[in-house]
């Protein structure tokens, strides 16, 4: 009999979780001398208030997205992808590469190539830990966070000395061609009579994060590979009992996540910066294993997980802005949210699993 129904699962407890967060988090606002309920009045107002900061709150929705479900789909095969961040850093030279060495007649055509440069190059850099741990028994936690550093690393040395313009002491590419440029939300809503605050980043992007949303669903729970892929991380011994290659598995899954971290790169290097810069991922990779525990690896709730801390991102500024807060503070906050669900999970389950237990007693 099952303990609490699904939909406790995937609400109840991550919202449980969630405001015992921002309680302990309110409490640490207090502790510093400011009043939680005007910091968390001013981080709405900042991030959700007005058309402008909504902008910057999807704009670092669309980054999260991408990493989460790179995460998501590598731990429905029990694969633990703590490479996002070097995958997207990758992802940003594909799409730069894309960009700057080929002309393009329209921004449309340029980002078909250029989500395929950078979905190919993080696939590619995936690949590398995915074949060592199918064919080497090397950890894939291990090996994935060891490629973040040699991604930033090999990075710096091709901007420094491949891609950086003469005379340029910025280590980043020269600015893309114009046709390469996408439009940002702002230009779509107001080209359609719906006034929305210009100067913020987010862009078409977004809508490509919303289709790999839907794409992910429809992968992991409508097509073989995807029911293999489940069946692997649920048991590897029952999978390859049934004949499910173990090898398979981890390369396609991995290319997969690695490729759906890559894309992130159309976000930040193509959509915002229209060129390549170092650092450019800012810790997207690893906020996203957060989004895929949050959202329970379903992309529904990567794309609910991606915009609470697209919120915290830009209702923290808003916080260091006005307020004598550190901005450091959202990273305690994000942190909190990481631990209770997370590590803390458990320790809210096991209480609203009881109490369920009991009201079916009851009805029983």
């Amino acid at each position: 009999m099952q303990a609490m129904p699904k939909w406790a699962d995937i609400v109840l407890i991550p919202l449980i979780n969630l405001l015992l967060a921002f309680l302990i988090s309110g409490l640490v606002i207090l502790a510093i001398g400011e009043d939680p309920v005007e910091a968390v009045s001013l981080m709405i107002d900042g991030a959700l208030g007005s058309s402008y900061g909504w902008g910057f709150t999807l704009y670092y929705a669309t980054n999260f997205i991408f990493t989460g479900l790179a995460v998501a789909v590598a731990f429905h095969a029990a694969l633990f992808n703590i490479g996002g961040e070097g995958q997207a850093a990758l992802g940003g030279l594909g799409v730069a590469l894309v960009c700057l060495m080929l002309p393009w007649p329209h921004w449309t055509i340029a980002l078909v190539a250029a989500s395929f440069g950078a979905a190919l190059f993080g696939a590619l850099w995936a690949i590398v830990p995915a074949y060592l741990q199918a064919k080497r028994g090397s950890h894939i936690v291990i090996t994935t966070i060891m490629f973040n550093f040699i991604a930033a690393s090999l990075l710096n040395y091709v901007l420094v000395n491949l891609l950086r313009p003469a005379g340029q002491m910025d280590p980043a590419s020269a600015k893309f061609p114009e046709p390469t440029h996408l439009p940002t939300i702002s230009d779509i809503l107001n080209g359609i009579g719906i006034p929305f605050a210009e100067r913020t980043p987010a862009n078409v992007t977004l809508i490509i994060a919303l289709l790999a949303c839907v794409a992910v669903y429809f992968l992991i729970w409508r097509t073989r590979f995807g029911y293999q892929l489940r069946a692997f991380g649920k048991s590897e011994q029952a999978a390859q009992y049934a004949g499910i290659s173990s090898v398979k598995i981890i390369m396609i899954t991995m290319a997969i996540s690695g490729g759906l971290a890559g894309l992130m790169a159309i976000n930040n290097v193509m959509g915002e910066a229209e060129r390549l810069v170092l650092n450019s991922v800012e810790g997207a990779g690893f906020i996203g294993i957060a989004v895929a525990l949050m959202g329970r690896s379903h992309p529904f709730g990567v794309l609910l997980a991606s915009i609470l801390f697209g919120f915290l991102y830009q209702g923290g500024a808003e916080l260091a802005l006005w307020t004598s807060i550190p901005r450091d503070l959202v990273i305690v906050i994000q942190a909190l949210v990481i631990l209770f669900t997370g590590a803390l999970d458990g320790m809210v389950r096991a209480p609203v699993e009881r109490m369920f237990l009991s009201f079916k007693k009851r009805e029983g």
